[in-house]
Parts: structure tokens; C-alpha cells; sequence
């Protein structure tokens, strides 16, 4: 399991991790849109939305450092853009430390599967830490 820094971004993601990778000499990091998710036609992407950045990362010697911007709509107040994501490979082991880590917190997202992952999901615990859940295979 691990704990990885996620860092929010109000439309200029896409130059935030160029300019990271760049300054800690990273191989260029793979960016993924919102536009390259698989389309839902119950929610329909707004045109703002479809260059902003839904998910990239670098390594900085050894840890992951993963970065998105902020849909559209959605509140963002530059210091409290930051998140950890807890990595792992055991499904029970994400379910366990969400449930603890929500009591008292607010879910932003139960955990579910979404098209990247068998199981993902977001919280706010009531110290007003942000967490995401994401298994990896």
C-alpha cells in the first residue's frame, strides 16, 4: 500500500506537472483529459471541461505525485487544493480504512467501480484531510 500526494489544479494543471516534471527531470508525464473518459450520456461534458486535465502523475524519486484540475463548477481554494491517495492492491483492505476514516467525515463519493478502477472512492475525514481510495491491480 501507498500513500501518494494528489494535487488539485483550477485549469492549469496541464502547465503545473509540465513544469514539474521539468524541473525534477521526470520522463514527460502521460496526461489524461476529461474529454478522454469514456462518455456518459446521462452527464453530458460541458465544452470548458473537455481540455482540463482529469488525472496525471510523476515519480520524484520514488513517490508518485498525481495532479488534476478542478471540473468546472466545482469549489477550489488554492492551499487546500492538495489530497492523499491511498494506493493498494487489496480491495477489503481500501473498504476497511474508508469506513474508519469516514466516521465523523463527509463522502464525496462512496466507494464504486468507475472505468479506471474495481474500486475508488472519496472523503473528507473530520479533521478536514481529503482522502481518495483507489485499487490498483
Amino acid at each position: 500500500m501507498a500513500i501518494n500526494v494528489y494535487l488539485n489544479f483550477n485549469g492549469n494543471c496541464r502547465e503545473a506537472v509540465e513544469f514539474y516534471a521539468e524541473a525534477f527531470g521526470t520522463e514527460k508525464p502521460q496526461i489524461m483529459t476529461f474529454s478522454d473518459a469514456p462518455p456518459n450520456p446521462e452527464h453530458t461534458l460541458p465544452e470548458e471541461a473537455k481540455h482540463l486535465v482529469m488525472h496525471a502523475r510523476i515519480t520524484v524519486n520514488g513517490s508518485d505525485v498525481m495532479f488534476s484540475d478542478v471540473f468546472p463548477g466545482m469549489p477550489f481554494t488554492a492551499g487546500n487544493n492538495i489530497s492523499l491517495s491511498v494506493m493498494s492492491k487489496n480491495i477489503d483492505e481500501i473498504k476497511t480504512y474508508f469506513n474508519k476514516l469516514k466516521e465523523g467525515g463527509k463522502v464525496g463519493m462512496e466507494l464504486q467501480e468507475t472505468f479506471w478502477s474495481k474500486c475508488y472512492g472519496q472523503l473528507t475525514d473530520k479533521f478536514g484531510i481529503q482522502w481518495q481510495f483507489n485499487h490498483e491491480e
